[in-house]
Parts: C-alpha cells; structure tokens; sequence
C-alpha cells in the first residue's frame, strides 16, 4: 500500500544539540580525533597584531581549507556554502546552529596579508606527517616518486612567445667536475668555467592569464597551461613530500630535491621507486651516491627501426673502446661538456662494411657512439631491475603514489585549479596531500567512543 507523508515536521519544535546530531562515526569526528588543532595558535602568532579588532580564529581558518580539501569542494566560496548548511562541518569547526560563517573572502584577504611569505602550510604538512610517524605508521624504506599535471586556471590561446635562459640543472656543479676529471685522464684539456657559465635560452609560451603556469603538451589532444605536481609516497601511500613546478618543468629534474627533502624531514630511504622518465644517469648517480638504491623499469632503447641496438655494441672497459657487431674497434674521441664520451670508427673500414647500412646513415661513414661517464651507475640499477626484491617494491606504485595521485583528483579536487601562482598552488599542493594523510591516519586509528544515553524526553525532564 503506497504511503503519502501527510505530516509535516518543518516547524515542529525540538530540544537537542548538534553533538547529537553528527553520526558518531562521521569522518569529521575522526578528523577531529586524530589531530589537535591548537598547534595552530603558536605557528601564527608573530602574523597577528595585539591591537585592533579581534580576528577570526586562525584555528576556523585552517579548518575550513580542511574541510575544502578533504571534501573535495571546489572553491572557498562553495565551501562556506556547505558550512552554513552542513550539520557536521559546524561541528567541525566548534560553531553553533546561529554561528555567523566567515565571509568566503576571509581566508583569501588572510591569505594575502599573512599567510602568502611564510612557511605556515609546509609546517602544517609536516605536522600531520609527524602524528602519522608518532602512530608507528610511517614506512619510508621504501619511496615512490611521480608526478602529475593540475590545469591552470588559463586559456590555452591566450600566450605570448618568450625566449627564456633555460634553467641551471641540480646536478651541474657535480656533472662539471667529473667530466673535467674525465677529460683531463684521457688526455684532454679541461673546460674552462665560462665554458659551462655560457648561457642557454629557448623560446616558451607563457600564459597572459597565469604565467608562472607551464605549457604542457602531452598529445595532439592534450596541450594546456598546467601545474607539475611532484611528490613521494612511503609504501601505505602517506605523501611524505611535494614541489609544485611549472607545467613544462620535466620530471627528472625534481627527483634529487625530493628525496634531499625526505632525507632531512623524515629519514635516508632504502629503496625510491619511479617510472622510466627518471631513468638518467644523473638520477642513478645521485641515489648510489647517497646510498639509495633505485627501483627502475625497463627503458626502450630509441634506436630506428632497422638499425642495430646500442646493447649490440660492446663496450670494453679495460681498453675502454666499443666493438661493432662485424668486430670494429670504435675507439674514444673526446669527452663533451654534457657528459658523454664519444667513441668513432675508422671510416674506411665502415665504407666497405657488408652491413653499413644497419649501422649508420653519417656522409662520411663513421658510426659515432656515445657513452655518459655516469653509465656505471646506470649499469647497476639495470641488474638491480632483475633482483626479485626490487621487482616487489617497483609493481608497489600503482597501490601508492599512483593511487594517490588518484584519489586526489577524483576525491580532493586536484583535477584542475582555480588558483594563481606558484604559492597558491604549492598551498594547495600542501593542504590537498596534507588532509589526505589526515584522512588516512583519522580512519587508522579512530576508536569510536562509547555511546552516551540518550537525553530524555524534553516532558519527562519537566515533571521529574
């Protein structure tokens, strides 16, 4: 028999609380549990004055970016829509049902005016990673690194073409010194300083609307004005660090200050794990530098189709020389200031080689192959691929920072921004990867208390 509600309880009077009100396994209460937000106070109070009016609290401030981006709400503003109707982010911030909401723009103009030149939002992160460490619930042994693109808030066809110095490596310094030593051993002249001082420039786009953003073109499809988020992951997925880079800015580049910053903050990782993007000489070096060994996959050689593979030229390092696959000594030639080592042929005997063709397409008939004075390193971290071990750790990214990654565009709203800056995004990138620790360490270990008695009925009360 179908039922019509013919009663209607809009108006009808009631007694009660909002504690009563918020489901006792809410995701608030466990947000609330497990992380006391008083820490606040002390990191903010050089940022205020003790004149004036009274401030909102800084406490509401940080809780309601919270809210924001563990929610996965759009904007500040669709934020304080949901507080002024939303039961259990009253609660959250300690309001009452009559609790006047801060204007959308209070956090923006307190952003602006305090927050922009400070540190604050890095401090938080690593707060709520130290309650995760203080939990026993930390494994950083084991780290996974990537990187993944956040839309800018730009048009794409709004640009202007800009010649740009192109930025000065992590490694250069270090890179400059080995391949002098180099050089110098096999009988070389080392480069003089302003050799490598010479400055590089190439020619960008940049946004009129953001142009601290980057022009990222992944395919045909996708070409837009985009944030690099890059960050690391212990093996249960807490983000244990994060850098924000222009859209363009490649990935490799970010590795070294990324595990430098994991290094300092939280411990000297065993292993660190990444795609084949981060398979460098540079990155190899840096990690069996610092003992670090490195968990990398398979990288396709770039060879055209028909010639023969770099791996089909043996190289002899006691005459430090390669061998052609028709026996040829490919001897060495010089080292560059990039690096490389540089072995040729003898051109007369490639001239009437039978197979020529699979070996080379250069006018004068010399096969040309290089070879990075890191390489060693290289060679090491390609065995280290077949160790079973390594093999575990490396098929762990897709169960860590690719699922975080993930979630944090399907559920906390990194998908696209609506942000401006650099700052802006790395306090986005903060609080997002922040709240989503939070959120795991708060369902970890919440214990749900004791359900209290019920209050009595409002009449019972009177007449007792």
């Amino acid at each position: 028999m179908m039922t019509k509600n013919q009663i209607n309880e809009r108006e009808q009077f009631e007694m009660l609380t909002i504690e009563q009100l918020v489901p006792h396994d809410h995701l608030v209460r466990k947000l609330d549990a497990a992380l006391d937000f008083s820490f606040i106070y002390p990191l903010v109070e050089d940022l205020y004055s003790t004149i004036g009016r009274p401030s909102i609290d800084p406490v509401v401030l940080i809780k309601m970016t919270f809210i924001q981006y563990t929610f996965g709400i759009r904007s500040m503003r669709q934020t304080i829509k949901e507080i002024e109707t939303n039961v259990a982010y009253r609660w959250f911030l300690g309001f009452g049902f009559h609790t006047e909401v801060p204007h959308f723009s209070t956090f923006g103009k307190n952003y602006v005016r305090r927050f922009a030149d400070t540190d604050l939002f890095e401090q938080i992160f690593y707060k709520v990673l130290n309650e995760v460490a203080n939990h026993g619930l930390l494994s950083p042994e084991h780290v996974f690194i990537d990187s993944t693109h956040v839309k800018a808030s730009a048009n794409k066809r709004k640009f202007e073409k800009k010649v740009v110095r192109k930025e000065t490596r992590a490694y250069e310094k270090r890179l400059q010194e080995e391949l002098n030593v180099d050089r110098e051993k096999n009988g070389k002249k080392p480069f003089p300083p302003e050799k490598f001082e010479k400055e590089e420039y190439k020619e960008i786009k940049e946004s009129t609307t953001d142009p601290e953003s980057g022009y990222y073109v992944k395919d045909e499809r996708t070409k837009q004005f985009a944030y690099s988020f890059h960050a690391a992951t212990d093996e249960k997925g807490f983000v244990l660090a994060n850098i924000v880079t222009p859209g363009n800015v490649h990935d490799s580049n970010l590795l070294e200050p990324l595990v430098q910053k994991i290094i300092e903050q939280v411990g000297r990782p065993v292993v660190v794990a990444a795609d084949a993007a981060y398979k460098t000489p540079a990155i190899v070096n840096f990690l069996l530098e610092n003992q670090v060994l490195p968990a990398l996959p398979y990288k396709r050689p770039m060879t055209k189709e028909g010639f023969f593979r770099k791996h089909e030229y043996v190289y002899d390092e006691h005459f430090d020389c390669y061998l052609c696959p028709e026996g040829q000594v490919l001897t060495y030639r010089t080292t560059t200031k990039e690096g490389y080592r540089q072995y040729a042929s003898t051109p007369s005997i490639c001239s009437v080689c039978p197979v020529i063709g699979q070996c080379t397409q250069s006018k004068n008939q010399q096969k040309m192959i290089q070879r990075h004075i890191w390489q060693d390193y290289l060679d090491v971290a390609e065995d280290l691929r077949h160790n079973h071990e390594i093999k575990e750790i490396y098929g762990m990214r897709k169960e860590t920072i690719e699922r975080v990654f993930a979630d944090a565009k399907e559920k906390h709203g990194m998908r696209w921004t609506t942000l401006r800056g650099l700052k802006k995004m790395s306090m986005q990138a903060m609080l997002t990867f922040a709240a989503i620790n939070l959120k795991k360490l708060a369902s970890w270990t919440w214990r749900a208390p004791a359900l209290k008695t019920e209050m009595m009925p409002l009449s019972q009360g009177i007449s007792s």
